[in-house]
């Protein structure tokens, strides 16, 4: 698989993650754990804790990044939504994207990917988990399809406020 985007000019290539992508997912993790609410967690992940990450990805062939101009400018990831069997059939999606590489079709190329990575392994629905103020996250997903079915309200807690969980649900077979 390496559908290629471009967009605003540059190109995007996706293409599956490898174990040398660890550190530049790592980095993107921490950012996004450090600046924002989509990672609902204030503990940074150390190089071996995002090796090991990843690694679970690889071994379920889940994991995707975006290069541009040979830069890994975001990663998308699904794995299990739940950890019971009677869920095994349906997943959840991560997208991130680089600080500063925003708007310019990354998060869409990667979404692609992770969608039709999921229809071919035969799982039947995507989940996505949002904070339900992160507008451009709910935008994506709703262009691909997923509809909104729920807003559980103050579910988690970050930078001293609580906050909501958008789920958003997409039917892939």
């Amino acid at each position: 698989m390496n559908p290629i985007y471009e967009r605003n000019w540059v190109t995007v290539t996706v293409r599956r993650a490898l174990p040398g992508d660890a550190e530049a997912i790592c980095a993107i993790r921490n950012h996004a754990i450090e600046q924002s609410t989509a990672l609902w967690t204030q503990t940074p992940q150390s190089p071996a804790e995002g090796a090991a990450w990843l690694a679970a990805h690889l071994e379920r062939e889940s994991a995707f990044v975006a290069d541009v101009e040979g830069e890994v400018a975001g990663f998308a990831v699904y794995g299990p939504w739940r950890e019971l069997d009677g869920y095994r059939h349906t997943v959840e999606d991560s997208v991130y994207v680089r600080e500063g590489r925003h708007g310019l079709g990354i998060g869409s190329a990667l979404l692609n990917a992770l969608i039709g990575s999921a229809r071919e392994a035969g799982h039947h629905v995507m989940i996505a988990d949002i904070e339900a103020e992160n507008a451009a996250s709910i935008r994506l997903h709703e262009r691909f399809g997923f509809h909104h079915v729920g807003t559980v309200r103050e579910v988690g807690i970050k930078f001293g406020r609580r906050l909501d969980l958008t789920i958003m649900r997409l039917p892939l077979t």
